[in-house]
């Protein structure tokens, strides 16, 4: 059976099922496939229960801080698997949420594997047959998975993804995160709130390596201080896997190989496109490291193909597929929408403390010939951030000292991930440092470091 539609967009994640919506309140005919669930990677096994994993952690934390705070608590404790269940409730409510949306706004879903047999036709094998389904402008939004290394694949039981993380089987005891990005990042901080002996592995010279040199640097003090233990510059070299007792690692450094042993590993060394078994090549799609190559406006280059979020590269954030579906969608319908400027994206990590940044790096702005005017505000010099108990942060701004344009911006501290969208939309309206100074930040909150950053850049910072 065919049916037609004026787009089908193949993938329902943060990105595919919002191209579809907007679409679809554009007066667009959609279908949407998705082959597993609504909401894909993002809010089933990603960005949605690992926050509600570190919201568990996060007051476990604080319960142990109670004397801090004048109050008292005995016994404190943690039931993994409650821990376990709250986070998966959370994702499937939202799932839910998301299929109330795709009936609100009339758009077709079809469960199953999809491919492309030709230009304009997505094929989709469900459980009640094969449906061939016909548009003008089909949207790739198949998202990724793991990266897998060879020796160093998951299996479940003493390798784990980030799937397995999010419902593990047991708590570790003695814990390898191999990879200090975001995802690797989070689940150590996880596991070690919950009292795990945890190692991070990290083949680059620092943690959290595409964050600004100083943030890392603060971020590993504050790992350490918890009880990490933060191996820089080190490649996992293989790991024996000895059933029912654990893994040996074989840690290179150096030049020099060390062994050590842990009961689990979790990997987490990247991402691959998911652009296998949907015939893309045979279309004609270009395809670079397993993503698709696209313009500034994620046309492939095929006739009325398009590819958004994840397969299509960096950043990988959920956020910049959202962005890149409603840009798409309007421009399907006639619209002019202006393209993504990644460099405007902001990137967050919910680690504690948390790690936030839009823009440029300090050293990226140097090496991009900019002369820089550098600002830095401590919690420690904030007021709200003393009441809170969370002293233990900074913030950062680099400018144009020409222009005054602000070209980044950097913090690690409690709620920057909340905060960082203040300076995203300051670089969206092309702010320069006169506007942020002469704009009025309510007391007392977090939010004025921000601006006693930006004064600081300028040798005019009031409280240090």
């Amino acid at each position: 059976m065919t049916q037609t539609f004026d787009l089908v967009v193949v993938g329902a994640g943060p990105g595919g099922y919002v191209a579809a919506i907007r679409a679809a309140q554009l007066g667009l005919k959609v279908a949407i496939v998705e082959r597993e669930h609504l909401g894909g990677i993002c809010l089933n096994w990603g960005c949605i229960p690992t926050k509600a994993l570190l919201r568990s952690a996060e007051v476990f934390h604080l319960m142990h801080r109670a004397k801090e705070f004048g109050l008292k608590a005995d016994g404190i404790g943690y039931d993994l698997d409650a821990v376990v269940a709250r986070s998966r409730g959370v994702a499937k409510q939202l799932s839910g949420g998301i299929g109330h949306l795709m009936k609100k706004n009339k758009i077709a879903v079809f469960m199953g594997a999809a491919t492309l047999p030709k230009a304009g036709v997505v094929s989709v094998k469900t459980d009640k047959g094969t449906e061939e389904l016909t548009a003008k402008s089909i949207i790739l939004a198949t998202g990724a998975r793991a990266r897998e290394l060879p020796g160093l694949e998951a299996d479940g039981d003493l390798v784990w993804t980030y799937r397995h993380a999010l419902q593990p089987k047991r708590m570790p005891k003695k814990l390898l995160v191999i990879g200090s990005g975001a995802i690797g990042i989070e689940f150590a901080s996880f596991f070690n709130t919950l009292g795990a002996d945890v190692t991070v592995c990290e083949v680059m010279d620092r943690v959290l390596p595409i964050e600004d040199a100083e943030i890392s640097a603060f971020a590993k003090k504050a790992f350490v201080k918890q009880g990490m233990k933060i191996l820089e510059k080190t490649t996992v070299k293989k790991l024996d896997r000895k059933p029912g007792l654990g893994v040996t690692a074989h840690l290179e450094s150096n030049g020099t190989t060390t062994t050590a042993d842990f009961d689990t590993v979790i990997s987490a060394v990247g991402i691959v496109g998911n652009v296998e078994n949907l015939g893309l090549e045979a279309l004609g799609v270009k395809i670079d490291r397993t993503h698709v190559v696209t313009d500034e406006f994620c046309r492939t280059g095929v006739q009325g193909l398009y590819a958004i979020g994840d397969i299509a590269g960096a950043p990988w954030l959920a956020h910049k597929a959202s962005h890149e579906g409603v840009m798409v969608a309007e421009l399907i319908a006639g619209g002019h929408p202006h393209p993504i400027k990644p460099n405007s994206i902001a990137g967050c990590t919910y680690c504690h403390p948390q790690v936030a940044s839009v823009g440029l790096t300090e050293q990226k702005a140097r090496d991009a010939g900019h002369e820089v005017r550098v600002g830095r505000f401590p919690f420690i010099g904030n007021g709200k951030a003393i009441a809170l108990g969370e002293a233990e942060g900074m913030v950062k701004t680099v400018f144009d000292a020409k222009t005054g344009e602000l070209l980044g911006a950097h913090m690690i501290g409690a709620e920057v991930t909340e905060l960082i969208q203040g300076y995203v939309i300051g670089r969206s309206l092309e702010t320069t440092e006169e506007e942020l100074m002469n704009t009025v930040f309510p007391h007392p909150t977090l939010s004025e470091m921000m601006h006693e950053a930006v004064l600081d850049a300028y040798g005019r910072a009031l409280h240090m």
